[in-house]
Order: structure tokens, then C-alpha cells, then sequence
């Protein structure tokens, strides 16, 4: 009875030590934190994000340049690219679709309420995206598994074709539904002023 005894007490005075794989997720964890703090720390600034985003491109264009190899890691990193950059200029939701549920959602009047163009990929996870990407295609170089020998020009005049009739399909809709990915330029809209214009458009009427 004493051993028994004695064992469940011996049990609860023992602490469980950390094993490795509990600290190396505390330590991921607060990694992390860290990381996304730093993010939510330089959305504002969106100029100098970009400066180091083309900081970043041009190290990898000089990798590729003195390595003369991984043209299929760069193949891919330019697809990634044009994907990202059709879903950066194309509205959250398509007015071919949204015209048929809800009717016409953007502005076709100079009288209509002004309605700020929302994109499908906001500019901060636009420029995230493609800094991840570089970094990644970067490492990439430092290994040989990735640099498959390739006839280069071949890849890229394909993927000068495929950039071309995306960007071409994409204008031709931006055109169609009268939009414009950018807001440079737009007035906001003034609910006084526009009430003043439709006054004077009835007393003309």
C-alpha cells in the first residue's frame, strides 16, 4: 500500500519536460507573429515595398544572367507572374456575371454615383505574392535539380504569345464594360455637386 502510495505521489511531483517538436512550434509560432507584424507594419508604404521588390527582381535577373541556366524556373516564375497580374487588373466580381444576376454594377454615366474599382487581388497581396515568388524562383537557382537544359527562346517567345492574347482578352473586356483598373485621375463623388447637376439637367429638360 506504501509503494502504491508512494508511486502516485512520485507521479505528481514529476513535470513533463518540452520535447523538441513542442519548442520548435513555440518558436515557429512566435517566427510568425514576428513576420506578420513586420507585414502589417509596411502596407502603408507602398513605395519603398516596391523599391525592394525590384531590388529582389534584379538579384534574380542577375543570378539567371552570370549562371546562363534555370530558364524553366523562369518560364514559370513569368506564368506566375501574368496569372497574378490578370487577377490584379480584373474586378472582384465580373460584371459579365454580375450583369446578368443583378443588373449593371459599374458606372456608365457621367451622373452615376462614383463606385471605387475593387480588384480581385488587392495591391498588397499583389506585390506579397510576387516578392514570395522571386524569393523562392532565387533559392531555386542554388540548386541543379531545377536547371533542366532548355532551347530558352523558345520559352520565351511562348510566353510573349500568351502574355500578348491574355492582355489583349483582358483590355477587350476592360473596354466592354467601361472600366478602368486604376484609380489616377478619378474624382469622388460629391453627393452636393451631383445633386446640382441633376437640378440644372432637369431645368433644361
Amino acid at each position: 500500500m506504501m509503494e502504491a502510495g508512494g508511486g502516485s505521489g512520485g507521479g505528481g511531483e514529476t513535470l513533463n519536460p518540452e520535447t523538441p517538436a513542442s519548442v520548435a512550434s513555440r518558436w515557429g509560432f512566435m517566427v510568425s507573429q514576428r513576420f506578420q507584424h513586420f507585414l502589417d507594419k509596411s502596407t502603408p508604404h507602398m513605395f519603398y515595398r516596391w523599391i525592394a521588390f525590384f531590388v529582389i527582381a534584379l538579384a534574380y535577373a542577375i543570378r539567371v544572367y552570370f549562371v546562363q541556366g534555370f530558364y524553366i524556373v523562369s518560364y514559370g516564375l513569368g506564368i506566375y507572374i501574368l496569372n497574378l497580374l490578370i487577377a490584379f487588373l480584373s474586378p472582384q466580381v465580373d460584371p459579365e456575371i454580375q450583369e446578368l444576376t443583378d443588373g449593371p454594377t459599374l458606372p456608365t454615366r457621367g451622373s452615376d454615383e462614383f463606385r471605387p474599382f475593387v480588384r480581385r487581388l488587392p495591391e498588397f497581396k499583389f506585390w506579397y505574392s510576387l516578392t514570395k515568388a522571386f524569393c523562392i524562383a532565387f533559392v531555386m537557382t542554388f540548386s541543379s535539380v531545377f536547371d533542366v537544359p532548355v532551347f530558352w527562346p523558345i520559352l520565351l517567345f511562348y510566353w510573349v504569345v500568351l502574355f500578348t492574347l491574355t492582355m489583349r482578352r483582358q483590355i477587350h473586356h476592360m473596354i466592354k464594360y467601361r472600366y478602368v483598373p486604376f484609380s489616377f485621375g478619378k474624382k469622388r463623388y460629391d453627393r452636393r455637386k451631383h445633386a446640382a447637376e441633376e437640378s440644372a439637367a432637369l431645368v433644361r429638360d
